[in-house]
């Protein structure tokens, strides 16, 4: 990782679901390659123990980001403690339950879809402002692999990350001749702690999907997301950067 020492030098990034998974393994890269973290996350106890294993240049903020009035304040929050925002990471997600569309809760279909689209939608429309004070940004959401394919019993998921792609190619085009730019990452699956909201058979499926015949390192997936949040990423926006060991197809 030395050959990155500085990459982030006086850079300001914001990571949504920082206190754990990838999001974490994002903020300890981007600490470590010179830059400062607003780690956004829901849970108080958990932020408390990340940022105390962090040491400086991280900022813990309880964030709940299907709540618009708590991601304006938070990003208000960041930029006047820290003095800005050039990064955006949305990292925070949740799969919701393992079913067939025609049998899918109501109530957890509408919660995915809070977290992971409206919670997307709010975090990149808290921090443009910002970013254009600047004249700079770069906006990192996190999809999946789910939302190119559509993983059968996993409607809700493979659907709100279809719109998280659409979202991105969207809001690129819109700063594309700004200083900003608006990417995605669509991983196939990593082995986090979201495994824990999946089903066996659907885990043994995904992995089946997988060329590689592996799950993806949290490390791996960290490594394309801090160059698509650097300043080498100049020349590409609205763009969907996969991490599937094989598996994408298109």
């Amino acid at each position: 990782m030395s050959e990155f020492a500085g990459r982030f030098k006086d850079k300001i990034a914001v990571v949504t679901g920082g206190a754990a998974g990838i999001g974490l393994a994002v903020v300890k890269r981007i600490l470590a390659e010179g830059g400062r973290v607003a780690v956004w996350d829901r849970d108080q106890k958990q932020i408390d123990a990340t940022i105390a294993s962090l040491g400086e240049g991280a900022l813990g903020i309880v964030v709940d980001v299907a709540d618009w009035a708590s991601v304006e304040k938070a990003a208000a929050k960041t930029a006047e403690q820290l003095g800005g925002i050039d990064v955006l990471v949305a990292s925070a997600g949740i799969t919701g339950p393992n079913a067939t569309t025609w049998t899918y809760p109501i109530e957890d279909w509408k919660r995915v879809f809070d977290v992971n689209v409206h919670g997307v939608f709010y975090c990149d429309r808290a921090v443009v402002p910002f970013m254009q004070a600047k004249d700079y940004g770069r906006i990192v959401n996190i999809a999946s692999i789910a939302g190119k394919e559509g993983n059968p019993n996993a409607p809700a998921y493979s659907s709100s990350k279809a719109a998280v792609i659409g979202l991105t190619k969207s809001l690129g085009k819109e700063l594309a001749k700004t200083g900003i730019t608006v990417n995605c990452v669509t991983p196939a699956a990593v082995r986090t702690a979201i495994f824990d909201q999946m089903s066996q058979e659907h885990i043994d499926f995904m992995l089946s999907k997988i060329p590689m015949g592996r799950f993806g390192q949290i490390e791996e997936v960290a490594a394309l997301i801090c160059w698509l949040a650097s300043e080498e990423c100049s020349f590409t926006t609205g763009g969907v950067f996969d991490v599937s060991g094989g598996r994408a197809t298109y």
